[in-house]
């Protein structure tokens, strides 16, 4: 509680979350599960890029 008390009471305040960042991680970890056994990690964040960005 006392490490995140200012994000808890950000959220009362402005009512604001990070659920638009936890969805965008949970877009990245499902596009990496889909792309098991690349070896080509630079066209593999390429396309990660062209996809979300």
């Amino acid at each position: 509680m006392q490490t995140h008390y200012l994000d808890i009471l950000n959220f009362f305040n402005n009512r604001s979350t990070d659920a638009s960042a936890e969805s965008f991680n949970a877009k990245i970890k499902a596009f990496r599960a889909s792309s098991r056994g690349v070896r080509d990690i630079p066209f593999f964040l390429f396309r990660l890029t062209k996809l979300y960005a």
